[in-house]
C-alpha cells in the first residue's frame, strides 16, 4: 500500500485522479448501461486527462500522445464518419484506463496485508527441488490480484531470500531462475486470467470471442508456457565449479496454509464475479471493473477492523486518487494511447489494404494463426506495445468465418503471442521488472534469458493453435 504521508496535494494532481476516478465510474456505467451517453462523456474525459498527461510526460509517451493526435486529425481529413471512430478509439482508451485503475485498488489493498506478504515469503523459500514449480504457480495466482505487483512483489521476497546465499556464483544462478519462475508464471495467465489485458482487449476486437468460450483452450495456452518454462529449468540446471560450496537450506518460514488467505480472496473474487455474470449477462471484463474496487474497498475495511476501519478507509481512498493514481500517468499514458492509436490506426489501415488489392481471406488458415502467435512478440522487439499491435493488426483480419474457425481460435492465437511478448519483448513491464532486479538490462532477459524459451514456447504453440482449430475451432 501506498506510503505516502498526509499532507495538502497539489491541484493539478487532484484533478488527474479525480479525472481517472470519473474514467473509472463511467466505464462502469456503460458496461450495466450501455444506451445511455456514459460514453460520449467519459471521452470528453480521456481528452482532458490526456492533455493533463501530456504536459508531465516526456519521451515515448509523449510521443504516443502526438501519435494519437496525428491520426485523429488524418481521420477527420479522410473519414466522413470520423466522429464516430474518434468516439471508438476514446472508448478504447477509457476502458483500458478504467481496467488499470480498477485492479490496482485490488493490488493497494494487497500492498498492506500481512498475510499475502507471508504467504510470498514462503513460496520464496521453498527448497530447490520444488522452488520453481512454486514460484511458477504462485506467481500465477498473485497475478490475479497484484497483476505486474505480483512480480515486483515474489521479486522482491525472492531477491532477499536469494541474497542469503553467500557464495556468490551460487546466488547468481538462484536469482535468475527464481526470477525467471515468476516470469513465466505470470505471462502463463495472460492467455487466460480475466483480469488480463490480453483477454480484454482480444475479446473487444474479436467479434464474438468471449471469456467463457476462450477459458478453457487459454488456459491450455498457459499451462504449455509454464510447463515448458518448468521442463527447460528442470532440464538445463546450471552446473557449479568444482570450487563452489554445497548450496545453504534455510528454515522455510510458515506452512502451507499460508497460501491459504490467497485462495480464499481468489475463491471471493471468482464467485462473486461469475454469479454476477450469470445474473446479468454483462460481459466479464465489465464484471471485473465493477467487483475489483468493492473487493479491495471490503479488504482495506477488514483489515483495520480493529481500528477505525472508516477513518482508515477514507484515509486509504484520498491517498489512492491524490497520489497513487496520478503517479501512474506514464503507465496509463502509454496504455491508453496504445488502445486509441491501435483502434485508430486500425481503422485507417484496414481501406488501405483492401484498395491495394491484399485479401487475407485467400491465405491458408493455419498460417494466419501461426503468424498472430509470432507477429506480437516480432512487433514486440521493436517497442510496439501488444495492445497496439493487437488493435493494429485485428481490422485488417478477415472474420472468423472467412477463415472457416470459430473467434475463439483466433482468441486462442493471439493471446498466446500476447504471452510470448511478456517473456522476449525489452520494452514490456515483465522483462524491465525482472531486469531491475537482477541489474540486469531487459533487452538481456528477453533475448538472453527467454530467448530459446520463446523460440521453444512459439513452436509448441504453434502446433496448438493449428490443433486446436482443425479439431475445435
Amino acid at each position: 500500500m501506498s506510503t505516502h504521508s498526509i499532507r495538502p496535494y497539489p491541484l493539478s494532481e487532484r484533478v488527474n485522479g479525480w479525472l481517472l476516478v470519473g474514467i473509472t465510474v463511467l466505464a462502469v456505467l456503460h458496461e450495466w448501461q450501455p444506451e445511455l451517453p456514459f460514453a460520449i462523456a467519459n471521452s470528453v474525459l480521456v481528452v482532458l486527462v490526456s492533455a493533463l498527461f501530456a504536459t508531465r510526460v516526456r519521451g515515448t509517451r509523449l510521443a504516443f500522445i502526438i501519435v494519437a493526435v496525428v491520426l485523429t486529425l488524418m481521420t477527420i481529413n479522410t473519414m466522413p464518419d470520423w466522429s464516430d471512430r474518434i468516439e471508438k478509439g476514446l472508448g478504447t482508451a477509457a476502458f483500458i484506463g478504467a481496467f488499470f485503475c480498477a485492479l490496482n485498488t485490488l493490488r493497494n489493498a494487497a500492498g498492506s496485508s500481512k498475510a499475502i506478504e507471508q504467504c510470498g515469503v514462503f513460496l520464496a523459500q521453498q527448497p530447490p527441488g520444488r522452488r520453481y514449480a512454486a514460484l511458477t504457480v504462485g506467481a500465477q495466482a498473485f497475478a490475479l490480484l497484484l497483476n505486474y505487483g505480483a512480480i515486483a512483489l515474489l521479486g522482491s521476497l525472492a531477491m532477499a531470500s536469494a541474497n542469503k546465499e553467500p557464495n556468490e556464483e551460487i546466488r547468481l544462478h538462484r536469482t535468475r531462475r527464481m526470477l525467471l519462475a515468476i516470469q513465466r508464471g505470470f505471462i502463463a495467465t495472460l492467455p487466460w486470467s480475466p483480469l488480463s489485458f490480453a483477454v480484454v482487449i482480444t475479446t473487444t476486437v474479436i467479434p464474438g470471442a468471449t471469456w467463457a468460450k476462450g477459458f478453457w483452450p487459454c488456459m491450455l495456452t498457459g499451462i504449455i508456457v509454464s510447463g515448458i518454462g518448468w521442463a527447460m529449468d528442470s532440464l538445463f540446471k546450471p552446473r557449479l565449479s568444482a570450487s563452489a560450496p554445497v548450496p545453504v537450506r534455510g528454515k522455510i518460514e510458515g506452512s502451507w496454509f499460508s497460501v491459504f488467505p490467497l485462495l480464499l480472496l481468489l475463491g471471493i473474487l471468482g464467485s462473486v464475479a461469475a454469479i454476477l455474470h450469470w445474473l446479468s449477462g454483462v460481459r466479464v471484463a465489465g464484471i471485473v471493473l465493477t467487483v475489483v474496487p468493492l473487493i479491495a474497498l471490503g479488504w482495506i475495511a477488514w483489515q483495520s477492523r480493529h481500528d477505525r476501519p472508516v477513518r482508515a478507509l477514507v484515509k486509504r481512498a484520498q491517498l489512492y486518487i491524490n497520489v497513487d493514481l496520478p503517479a501512474f500517468r506514464n503507465e496509463l499514458t502509454l496504455l491508453m494511447m496504445a488502445g486509441y492509436i491501435g483502434t485508430m490506426g486500425g481503422m485507417l489501415l484496414a481501406p488501405v489494404v483492401s484498395s491495394a488489392g491484399i485479401d487475407l481471406s485467400s491465405v491458408p488458415t493455419w498460417i494466419i494463426l501461426v503468424s498472430l502467435v509470432w507477429l506480437i512478440p516480432l512487433t514486440g522487439q521493436v517497442g510496439m506495445n501488444p495492445i497496439l499491435a493487437v488493435s493494429l493488426f485485428a481490422p485488417i483480419l478477415p472474420g472468423a468465418a472467412a477463415l472457416g474457425v470459430e473467434p475463439t481460435a483466433i482468441m486462442v492465437a493471439i493471446t498466446a503471442g500476447w504471452s510470448l511478448s511478456g517473456a522476449c519483448s525489452p520494452f514490456t513491464a515483465t522483462t524491465m521488472l525482472i531486469g531491475s532486479f537482477a541489474n540486469v538490462s531487459a533487452s538481456h532477459v528477453g533475448l538472453k534469458w527467454n530467448g530459446v524459451y520463446t523460440v521453444v514456447a512459439a513452436l509448441v504453440l504453434s502446433a496448438w493453435v493449428v490443433l486446436y482449430s482443425a479439431l475445435f475451432g
